[in-house]
């Protein structure tokens, strides 16, 4: 999708429709937009250059005159040509050529949707992933960046692992956690997602197969697919993952690897009860089955101390195990660790410095002050005490204006709730609506393709007046579809 950075000036000497063909044809001629780049529609360009449908209509009609875009009934304008093309007869390159052929696959058009909408202060965001900016300790960061003065020994290239120091306060807050791990069996990373990316790529074969709930965050993403793998479903309850159904799809499918997010679970914000966590565990012990376990959220509860990780019962190395600062502290610091047995951290440790080189010297010299200083406990805290009374605020709306619409569990801890629509719907379409109106939501069929009931809603992200305001827009939009 090609993006309006720009907005004419309507007080100007220059035709605003003119100022519109001027900027395209810029944006053609500097390569930004190339040959065979689909143009937004006449709405959606009216509505970011903020004029008259019928100026887009006449700017367009310049273009067209011109041969440098080309209109097909039903399927919108094309950029055909650009200032190059018209004068030689060399053709220029095929940029979209090179983007189709890349080996990464895209994200569906709705998560691109989403990622594009989230930075936009115009949308409020009902099912973000992210913690409020009201709630990220800005200026407490400030204050610990003051506190390295000092105390930063070496910003150059980590050593491939990650800086010693905050391994060993990694290694210090996980066993708090009831999780026993070395410095030399942790890996630093950029937040969760790169490990996974890492996984896919250093330690997995081509053609394998992920095993994981359905629905799951992870279905939201092509990381592995893109590198090969492929992914299969598992049941859940209200108890979390259903072991027999992990042994039927591990034995159906080949699985090598069991991805689960035990710690309310995203996005349906299940956490997974001690009894069940032993029988997944025996279960993928009988099985020979690794288990990769995502804890992002883990110590995010609200009402009280949830069950201990898998992996503080893995007495095999079954587990790896994937914690972040993403989701508890700032995701801008892009800090998270992976833990598991030596030579798989020291191959992970080798991919990543094929990749980046190593993360932020300084961001891991933040975390480390973070972690070691008692900051991050006190931090942890307040964001329980926050996430609490937001939680409650959201219920409350939701008993108000959802009780005959839909039905829904209050979550334990962490950031969602999985709201079940009481009669299916077009999610694509409520999904528009609702962008319409200004909502952006997070659609259950992102987390799992054959979902039409459900939404992810986080009660983290959006202020309390925001918050009631979309609650308000959607049930309203429900009940005119329904």
């Amino acid at each position: 999708m090609l993006t309006i950075d720009w907005k004419p000036d309507k007080s100007g000497d220059m035709p605003v429709y003119a100022q519109i063909v001027a900027y395209i044809k810029g944006k053609i001629a500097g390569g930004e937009w190339p040959v065979n780049s689909k143009l937004p529609t006449q709405r959606a360009l009216a509505a970011a250059f903020e004029v008259n449908r019928s100026t887009v209509v006449t700017a367009l009609e310049e273009l067209k005159a011109e041969e440098l875009i080309e209109s097909t009934v039903g399927s919108g304008s094309v950029i055909c040509n650009n200032t190059w093309s018209l004068l030689t007869t060399t053709p220029p390159p095929d940029w979209l050529g090179y983007v189709r052929a890349g080996t990464h696959l895209p994200n569906s058009p709705t998560i691109q949707d989403i990622n594009r909408y989230e930075p936009n202060p115009r949308f409020i965001r009902l099912g973000t992933g992210e913690l409020s900016p009201a709630l990220i300790p800005t200026a407490e960061m400030e204050e610990v960046l003051g506190d390295l003065r000092g105390k930063m020994t070496q910003l150059g290239y980590s050593e491939p692992k990650g800086l010693l120091p905050l391994r060993e306060a990694i290694s210090a807050h996980l066993r708090t956690r009831g999780v026993e791990a070395s410095p030399a069996s942790i890996l630093v990373v950029s937040g969760a997602l790169q490990a996974l990316q890492l996984i896919s790529l250093g330690i997995l074969h081509r053609g394998s197969t992920i095993l994981l709930e359905q629905p799951s965050y992870l279905f939201s993403l092509p990381l592995f697919q893109s590198s090969g793998m492929r992914l299969a479903g598992v049941a859940m309850d209200g108890e979390g993952i259903a072991p027999a159904s992990v042994v039927r799809q591990k034995q159906l499918h080949n699985g090598a690897l069991l991805y689960t997010i035990p710690a309310f679970h995203n996005p349906t914000g299940i956490l997974m009860s001690e009894q069940r966590r032993r029988q997944l565990m025996a279960v993928c012990e009988q099985e020979r089955l690794p288990v990769l376990e995502d804890d992002v959220y883990g110590e995010l509860w609200l009402d009280e101390p949830g069950p201990a990780p898998l992996k503080a019962s893995d007495q095999s190395g079954l587990v790896l195990y994937l914690g972040s600062l993403s989701k508890t502290l700032s995701p801008g610091l892009r800090i998270g660790w992976i833990v598991g047995p030596q030579p798989v951290i020291e191959r992970l440790a080798d991919v990543k410095m094929q990749i980046d080189y190593g993360s932020s010297a300084l961001s891991q010299w933040a975390a480390t002050e973070w972690l070691t200083s008692g900051r991050y406990q006190r931090h942890l805290e307040r964001i329980r005490t926050a996430l609490k009374e937001r939680r409650g605020r959201m219920g409350e709306l939701l008993e108000r204006w959802f009780s005959d619409l839909a039905d829904w569990q209050m979550p334990q801890g962490g950031f969602y709730i999985w709201l079940r629509l009481r009669q299916p719907v077009s999610m694509r379409k409520l999904f528009t609506q609702a962008l319409a109106e200004g909502v952006l939501l997070n659609p259950g069929f992102v987390y799992d393709q054959t979902d039409s009931q459900h939404l992810r809603l986080s009660y983290a992200y959006a202020a309390d007046d925001e918050l009631e305001r979309a609650l308000f827009t959607v049930a309203q939009l429900l009940r005119a579809n329904g």
